[in-house]
């Protein structure tokens, strides 16, 4: 027998290999779990994507075998069978060994049945020398690398080190009776839960809701938010009486901005609006590698190249939103990213070509230095 939470977190972690989202994935297939399967679900699914390098290099080390030669839903069995014996508590031996030959079997890989059960019951807690840094921190070298440049070797891999641990779950003001135990954090409004069910209540994390207090917003100020879903910084805006537009690409996303007047765009376009606004916001979208402990297997998808197209589009954004801004108004440029391409050399290149415009400061938040994910915030002013 395969139980509901492991049978899920295997399909979960199948459709990630052909380019799923784990997150949306775990949320519609956990539906009809009871909560603690759910759970497990959840662990199983992102430990295994945190992990995959030490995972790949533990297969090898004890199965001989490249895992790179193995059927993908063999590859996936070990991973799950391997995780929750190293690095799992509380999970009996045979169910973590039997159920993942089992998940072979079901997957018409009969034949490799007898090659995971013996590498399963191989696996041990004793302590590995991992053969390289990329290996011991989970993270692909050139990603590494990169971060060395930018923050240093010892900074690179704490934060390399802090996207192994699950995140922290923040709330956006909760109200006093729902029953939870929470701590304020840095960011007004921002709240950690310690305890109970964040059912029903709005979770955003401490890093995010740091954009939009930027902004300086106050009541009857124009708002334009240039990439607004899933609506968190429109919500957040909102609390403070302003008059707010909210526009996003995709309208199944921008249908969950609510409160305010709507509008489908591409913002690396010319933008639609004959007006000024008092405040703009340019979330862009990004890499998110300031958010690889909720969405570890960006990680494995990301290539050098695909910061260069994203950097393209970012100051398209940027450029095109600019002429928007009313006299002594504001605009803050953020991203969930920690790449200098993405965040820096993007502002750097709009201020050298747009001309009246000034950088009034830049704002970060880092993984391990700071509580929640990465961010980068930068903000513009007219001359």
């Amino acid at each position: 027998m395969i139980s509901p939470a492991r049978r899920v977190a295997f399909d979960v972690l199948e459709r990630v290999e052909g380019g799923a989202w784990a997150s949306d994935l775990l949320v519609a297939m956990s539906e009809q779990l009871a909560s603690c399967d759910a759970g497990l679900a959840r662990e199983i699914t992102f430990g295994c994507l945190r992990r995959q390098a030490q995972l790949d290099f533990l297969i090898r080390f004890y199965s001989g075998r490249d895992p790179a030669s193995l059927d993908a839903p063999v590859r996936t069995a070990l991973r799950m069978g391997i995780y929750q014996r190293r690095y799992m508590d509380r999970i009996p031996a045979h169910a973590a060994v039997g159920e993942s030959v089992e998940l072979v079997k079901a997957a018409k890989k009969r034949s490799a049945a007898g090659l995971a059960n013996a590498v399963l019951r191989k696996v041990t807690r004793e302590e590995i020398a991992w053969p390289d840094r990329p290996t011991a921190l989970s993270m692909p070298r050139w990603i590494l690398e990169r971060w060395d440049e930018q923050f240093g070797p010892e900074i690179s891999a704490r934060i390399a080190e802090a996207f192994l641990s699950p995140p922290e779950t923040w709330l956006r003001n909760p109200p006093l009776e729902a029953g939870l135990t929470i701590e304020q954090g840095d960011v007004p409004g921002a709240y950690r839960l310690v305890s109970g069910e964040a059912r029903g209540l709005r979770v955003q994390d401490i890093g995010s809701q740091a954009v939009v207090p930027l902004l300086g917003l106050r009541p009857g100020h124009t708002f334009l938010d240039l990439c607004a879903a899933p609506g968190n910084k429109t919500a957040q805006a909102l609390e403070t009486g302003i008059q707010a537009v909210a526009c996003d690409l995709h309208l199944h996303r921008l249908r969950h901005v609510a409160g305010c007047d709507r509008v489908l765009l591409d913002a690396t376009q010319p933008l639609p609006f004959a007006r000024r606004f008092d405040r703009i916001l340019v979330d862009a979208p990004c890499s998110g590698t300031g958010t690889l402990g909720r969405n570890p297997e960006i990680r494995w998808r990301l290539r050098l190249a695909d910061l260069t197209d994203l950097h393209v589009r970012q100051v398209a954004m940027l450029m095109h939103a600019l002429p928007l801004l009313a006299p002594d108004g504001r605009l803050v440029y953020s991203t969930c990213s920690l790449q200098r391409e993405e965040n820096e050399e993007v502002v750097a290149e709009v201020i050298g070509n747009a001309g009246g415009f000034v950088l009034s400061g830049t704002y970060r938040r880092t993984p391990a230095l700071h509580a929640g994910d990465g961010f980068f915030a930068a903000v513009l002013t007219s001359e």
